[in-house]
């Protein structure tokens, strides 16, 4: 299994027709044909000092193997989420994982 875990910092000042206009692209992105399963969420209420709650969305999808995970970075749906929601964002960190 190989795991893409992708959070984003969206801008403070977007407007709310922004807002849905980025969580539709981000969504966008689990109907990808490789998307084995996948997850969009926002920082839980924890609140321990070891935890990072500063981000604004959290994008966790997962695949068979790298291979899939390729195929996903080059696909169609994920070059407009990237070219349609960038500006929405002022960093996106990105932790991938396989066992």
């Amino acid at each position: 299994m190989f795991v893409h875990s992708v959070y984003f910092w969206l801008k403070p000042d977007l407007t709310d027709d922004q807002i849905a206009a980025f969580n539709a692209g981000v969504k966008s992105l689990l109907d990808i044909e490789s998307v084995a399963k996948g997850f969009i969420g926002s920082p839980a209420a924890t609140d321990r000092p070891i935890i990072d709650r500063s981000y604004s969305r959290a994008l966790i999808v997962a695949f068979v193997d790298q291979a899939a995970h390729d195929a996903y970075q080059v696909h169609p749906i994920h070059d407009k989420f990237r070219e349609d929601c960038e500006s929405f964002w002022t960093r996106v960190q990105i932790y991938d994982a396989e066992n």
